[in-house]
């Protein structure tokens, strides 16, 4: 928070202050306002009551009060008259008496009348003290949040991480120091002050920063970047001491800030000179990290998923001396991951973590131990004692397309369906280059109508033009699919999401990859979408129009080869096509060995010898012309 904006702040406290200040003083004259009460003399009253101006009266002891003819009201004070009471009855006066009141105190008046303006100061004077350099550590707003996280014997441990080895071999280390320290300052060495932590969400980058802490077995500090940082400037540079100070007291200990690029971002970055608060929080830890040597035992881990926007002082060696890179696991680790989160999982025998991860590429540690859990509780409520391959299958579906939806397809609308999956899964099948079939599936599930899926073999770390051309060729052989069975009056929306993915796919081929003959290899301005009215607009930035016309033509190109590829693989093997589109018709989920056997002439497992002279007796006119 700038100055500007502390300034205005002030003011607009003050007049919110003054405001109910005001309002403060309007309700309660409101409360204690009555009706109007005229005084009079006693000389004025006796007039009064002679002229036959007064109903009632009430007295106690010399005050009288009383009510007019018309209503109002008075009072008055009354000398000791002897005869007051034979002029009043002689009018026709009510009278009404009442013992004399005991002196009210003056102080006790006053005391109430000042109520007001007594809870208004003590607010005023709560919110000073809760200022920052005003006492506001009294308040509790200059200590650290941080949690301390007791280690117990059921702690976390580098056998509860799994699939990142390379960060476990780095931090080792840290964890012999913590145990040991004397064995690195033998030799001169001097241990990390701080380890930078990067990678997506779900990488374990918090699990890995207590299993060091379990390791060791050492206190474990736990705070987030945004708990530094407060509307007041100075109190999350007080935090910072004070989890220091905390810290120095138990050493050894690990202390763990999380997300800390919402206090370490890049400082005078910001539009109006930056935040003073977030900027002084900085310095501060800055200051701190500089402040303690590897002997006093205190290892500062941090842990973001933007690196890029960090200060370059917080990088440097000697505060953050390591940086380790967690990235999702391949299909190794998803395997030792997998292996982890179903230990207290009962297990079927045909259960294979194997085909799992391969069939999971992409997933973090987060996503795979959700799967478990989602084919935990499916097996509940099915009843079964065990978790089986079934469970997990449902679980993957859940997790990356959403749950099965009950909408009842009509009959033409599932014969589409299974010719469009069906003419997927034939170019997957006979395309030079791909992942072999896993599922085809006309179920509908979130936004999905149908789906072919395939698992890689193994993790790819990049891909080959075949493969490319091939994935093309996959994504245009449904709406081809359609095109070739039903006509183009009949092609319908089901694509929308294929078509969309290969014109980025064609895009990133011309404009990132090099791929295009008439552009070389060439990388030009990357799409970035912009949101207007509701809608993504791709801009084309840094490409002059003639360049971005020719970059249209050949995406164009790719993609009308991908459906002329696409086309010839279904016409050539149409007869796979249209016994894949049957089977689905019956059986609307098909695994990746019911299509092999599909296709060499037997019935699926999942149908059974008796469905096996249906399957033979079906004339081929009923599934359509091509």
């Amino acid at each position: 928070m700038n100055s500007s904006d502390r300034r205005f702040l002030i003011f607009g406290i003050c007049v919110v202050a003054a405001l109910l200040l005001l309002a403060l003083v309007n309700l309660y004259q409101a409360k204690h306002a009555g009706p109007h009460v005229t005084d009079l003399s006693y000389s004025e009253f006796l007039d009064d009551v002679a002229q036959g101006q007064i109903a009632s009266v009430t007295m106690a002891g010399h005050s009288i009060g009383g009510i007019f003819a018309n209503h109002g009201l008075f009072r008055t004070y009354a000398p000791d008259d002897p005869d007051l009471v034979k002029t009043l009855r002689a009018k026709g006066v009510a009278m009404t008496a009442r013992a004399a009141p005991q002196g009210e105190s003056i102080w006790v008046g006053a005391l109430i009348d000042l109520l007001p303006m007594i809870l208004l100061v003590g607010v005023a004077l709560l919110f000073i003290r809760g200022m920052p350099g005003m006492g506001g550590r009294r308040m509790g707003l200059g200590k650290s949040k941080a949690k301390l996280v007791a280690q117990s014997p059921g702690r976390v441990t580098f056998k509860d991480v799994a699939g990142v080895d390379e960060a476990m071999e780095s931090l080792q280390e840290i964890v012999d120091f913590l145990c040991d320290s004397r064995k690195f300052q033998r030799v001169g060495g001097r241990i990390p002050r701080g380890v930078l932590m990067v990678g997506p969400p779900g990488t374990g980058k918090t699990l890995l920063a207590r299993a060091v802490a379990g390791e060791a077995n050492v206190p474990f500090y736990t705070i987030s970047g945004s708990n530094f940082v407060e509307m007041f400037v100075g109190v999350g540079a007080s935090r910072v001491r004070d989890l220091f100070e905390q810290a120095k007291k138990t050493a050894p200990c690990i202390v763990f800030v999380d997300e800390i690029d919402a206090v370490g971002r890049r400082r005078g970055a910001g539009l109006g000179g930056g935040n003073d608060e977030r900027e002084q929080t900085l310095n501060q830890l800055l200051v701190e990290m500089d402040g303690f040597e590897s002997n006093d035992g205190i290892i500062l881990i941090a842990a973001t998923n933007r690196p890029d926007v960090l200060d370059p002082a917080l990088r440097r060696p000697g505060r953050f001396d390591r940086e380790i890179v967690l990235a999702n696991p391949d299909v190794l680790g998803r395997e030792q991951i997998l292996g982890v989160h179903v230990r207290k999982v009962p297990l079927s025998a045909e259960v294979d973590l194997k085909v799992i991860a391969r069939g999971t590429p992409g997933l973090s540690g987060a996503d795979l131990m959700n799967l478990v859990n989602e084919a935990a509780l499916l097996a509940a409520r099915r009843t079964k004692g065990e978790v089986g391959m079934r469970e997990f299958e449902d679980a993957k579906d859940t997790i990356t397309m959403g749950v099965e939806r009950t909408h009842v397809m009509s009959e033409d609308e599932r014969r589409l369906t299974a010719y469009r999956e069906g003419g997927r899964a034939v170019v997957a099948l006979h395309v030079p280059s791909a992942d072999p079939v896993h599922k085809a599936t006309i179920v509908t599930r979130g936004r999905a109508n149908g789906m072919v899926s395939q698992l890689p073999e193994n993790d790819r770390l990049f891909m080959t033009l075949e493969q490319m051309s091939s994935r093309l060729a996959i994504l245009m052989a449904g709406r081809c699919a359609e095109e070739m069975f039903f006509g183009r009056d009949k092609v319908t929306s089901g694509t929308a999401d294929d078509i969309e993915q290969a014109t980025k796919l064609a895009r990133t081929m011309v404009t990132r990859w090099g791929l295009s003959d008439r552009l070389g290899a060439v990388a030009y301005g990357e799409d970035e979408e912009e949101v207007f009215l509701g809608h993504s607009i791709a801009r084309q930035h840094n490409v002059p129009e003639e360049t971005a016309q020719t970059i249209a033509a050949e995406v164009r190109t790719l993609i009308d080869a991908a459906r002329t590829q696409a086309g010839c693989i279904l016409a050539t093997h149409r007869d796979q096509w249209e016994a894949l589109a049957h089977g689905l018709l019956q059986f609307e989920t098909l695994s990746g060995e019911d299509i092999r056997n599909l296709l060499a002439g037997k019935a699926p497992n999942q149908a059974g010898t008796e469905n096996e002279a249906a399957l033979e007796s079906t004339p081929a006119s009923a599934t359509g012309q091509i």
